[in-house]
């Protein structure tokens, strides 16, 4: 058994600021890698680049990551960073930028390597990185997985190396100004996370303490998703904690079903990673054994699966997908040796059909 988180995680209110003089320890020109507007909107895009003007410190800004980063987008990235010799990353915004920042971070490190590279058995050698997150579903910030599209599969796939950053900041401010339908849905990408760390081939005791703190935590601010109250600030530095809690526990186990069979949805359907977690969820629950299942259900503080099943439905008010985008995940998961290894119980075609609504 081990238990492997790197990261130094800070979440406080005005956390950038108060740890400017550690952010700006990690080198000499700065590379800012986020989506194309949310870091200027919640302000954390300003909040990083005074401290490292403040400092002195050059930076160049990449805002081109798309929600679910390609590999091509990533490669553009590096370039620009190899070309401008910058020696450390700061990635800003929710998991996309995130995980685009861990795979700019290592392949600018290798300086070397072709895009391939990222699906190659190798080192993880990466420059200093920074984590910013401003949702709250992912826990990119605490694991060492990128998750990238491949066109070239038409799916997403983690890339094979492993990299953690060396600073997480959580600051709530940073989640006020999200739409609520976004709230919901990353949030829903914590809870998959908690269940499928805790219901896992993999699980130890120190993987589940992570799983159990995220449900309990992610459990508090459930009413204000489903709008039964107002959110206060409290509650947004919450929901960081429980997803960055989600994140520690499958960084040490790795998702199970949900996760994979909402790759091909996401992909070919473009619904958010989130709602397409939430999809299986329930089924996933259904399938596992009685006893984990009721745990991880009154941890999270649901009664019981149709209670998730409702919150779910009224919360993501997801749509109907395509048979054939369905059976497509199933087939792809059946010869995935390594998702598989993950399932603490028989999987079939009949059950993934099951999980599937099919």
């Amino acid at each position: 058994m081990k238990y492997y988180m790197p990261a130094r995680v800070y979440a406080e209110e005005n956390c950038i600021a108060n740890h400017a003089e550690e952010i700006c320890s990690l080198g000499t020109h700065a590379y800012l890698i986020t989506g194309r507007s949310s870091a200027e909107k919640n302000g954390s895009l300003d909040d990083v680049k005074a401290i490292l003007e403040n400092a002195g410190i050059p930076y160049e800004h990449f805002n081109e990551i798309e929600e679910n980063p390609s590999v091509d987008t990533i490669m553009k990235a590096v370039y620009i960073g190899l070309d401008e010799h910058v020696d450390f990353v700061i990635g800003i915004g929710g998991g996309s930028p995130m995980d685009a920042a861990k795979a700019v971070a290592m392949m600018v490190c290798q300086k070397e390597k072709r895009a391939s590279y990222l699906y190659e058995k190798g080192s993880d050698e990466a420059l200093p990185l920074v984590l910013i997150p401003t949702t709250c579903g992912t826990g990119s910030e605490v694991t060492g997985v990128s998750v990238l599209t491949r066109h070239d599969l038409g799916t997403k796939l983690s890339m094979f190396h492993s990299v953690f950053a060396d600073l997480a900041l959580l600051d709530g401010k940073y989640l006020t100004s999200l739409p609520h339908s976004v709230l919901a849905d990353t949030t829903m990408d914590a809870l998959a996370h908690c269940m499928e760390s805790y219901i896992n081939a993999d699980a130890t005791v120190y993987s589940r303490m992570c799983a159990d703190a995220g449900l309990k935590l992610w459990g508090k601010s459930k009413d204000v998703i489903q709008g039964k109250r107002e959110a206060q600030p409290a509650d947004y530095l919450n929901m960081l904690h429980a997803s960055a809690m989600a994140g520690m526990a499958i960084a040490q186990t790795g998702t199970s079903l949900p996760h994979g069979l909402s790759y091909t949805v996401t992909y070919q359907t473009h619904m958010p990673h989130g709602k397409a977690c939430g999809y299986f969820l329930p089924g996933y629950l259904r399938e596992a054994s009685a006893k984990d299942a009721a745990h991880v259900l009154k941890k999270a503080g649901f009664a019981s699966l149709d209670k998730l099943e409702k919150y779910y439905q009224k919360t993501s008010r997801p749509e109907e997908l395509p048979v054939k985008v369905l059976e497509t995940g199933i087939q792809e998961i059946l010869q995935s040796p390594g998702r598989l290894a993950k399932v603490p119980f028989a999987v079939d075609e009949a059950m993934l059909r099951r999980m599937a609504r099919l």
